[in-house]
C-alpha cells in the first residue's frame, strides 16, 4: 500500500481507545507523518448534530434501535466523502475514534437488529471506504464501568446502557476479530497506556512501511 494508512479504534465504552487515538496522533506528529483524526458520531456539522441527538438530545430516551442505526450510518457517510476520502486523497493518515464496526457490534449485536441489514447499511455508507487496520481495545464489563464512572462529565445514552448489552458488545467484537484477522487486532486494554501504545506502534510499523520513511520515526 502506498499511501498512508485507516487507522480505526474499536471498543467497549470505557476501553481506553480516545487515550490511544490522542498517543497515536502525537506519535506521528512528532515523526512529521501528516495526519488526521476523526470520530463518530460526528467529524462534521452534520455529524456533530447527530451526535448531539444521540448521546444528550433530552427527548431521546424514546429513540427505537432502528432510529439509532440510521442516524449513526448518515453521520458516517457524511463522515467518509466530507473529511475521511479527501484526507485520504491528500495522502493523510487518518485516526478514527470508531467506524463500522461500532455499528455492526452495537446496533448488530447489542440491540440484536439484523445483522444483514446492518452490513447492508455500512457497505452503502462507507463505499470503498474500509479501514486498513483496526485496534479493538478489550477489557472486561467490571473495569470499564469503572472507568466511566470516573469520567468527570454526564454519561450519554449510550454508556447508560446495563451491564448485559455491554457484554454482547465484548462478544461481538471477540467475534469479529476471529473473523478478520488481517484487519482487527485486538489489544489488552487492561494495562497501562504506556504499553498499549507501544504495542500499537511497533505494529504499524511492521505493517506499513509509509510510516517509517521519515527518519525522524
Amino acid at each position: 500500500m502506498s499511501r498512508l494508512p485507516f487507522i480505526t479504534f474499536e471498543g467497549s465504552e470505557g476501553c481506553g481507545k480516545s487515550t490511544q487515538v490522542q498517543r497515536l496522533a502525537a506519535r506521528l506528529q512528532r515523526s512529521g507523518v501528516p495526519y488526521l483524526v476523526t470520530r463518530e458520531p460526528g467529524g462534521t456539522p452534520i455529524g456533530e448534530t447527530i451526535r448531539e441527538l444521540l448521546q444528550f438530545a433530552p427527548h431521546n430516551s424514546t429513540m427505537t434501535p432502528e432510529t439509532e442505526l440510521l442516524l449513526f450510518e448518515a453521520s458516517r457517510s457524511q463522515l467518509v466523502r466530507e473529511i475521511i476520502k479527501p484526507a485520504l486523497e491528500r495522502g493523510l493518515c487518518v485516526i478514527a475514534d470508531r467506524f463500522l464496526d461500532s455499528t455492526t457490534v452495537y446496533q448488530g449485536a447489542a440491540r440484536k437488529l439484523n445483522r444483514k441489514m446492518v452490513e447492508r447499511l455500512n457497505a452503502f455508507a462507507v463505499g470503498d471506504c474500509v479501514p486498513d487496520i483496526t485496534f479493538v481495545l478489550d477489557v472486561d464489563t467490571v473495569t470499564a464501568k469503572v472507568r466511566m464512572q470516573q469520567k468527570p462529565r454526564k454519561a450519554d445514552r449510550m454508556e447508560q446502557q446495563p451491564a448485559e448489552f455491554y457484554e454482547r458488545v465484548r462478544e461481538a467484537y471477540h467475534e469479529l476479530a476471529k473473523g478478520e484477522p488481517n484487519r482487527i487486532v485486538l489489544i489488552d486494554g487492561s494495562r497501562n497506556s504506556d504499553e498499549i501504545e507501544s504495542e500499537i506502534w511497533k505494529m504499524l510499523c511492521s505493517r506499513f512501511s509509509a510510516l517509517t520513511t521519515n527518519p525522524q520515526s
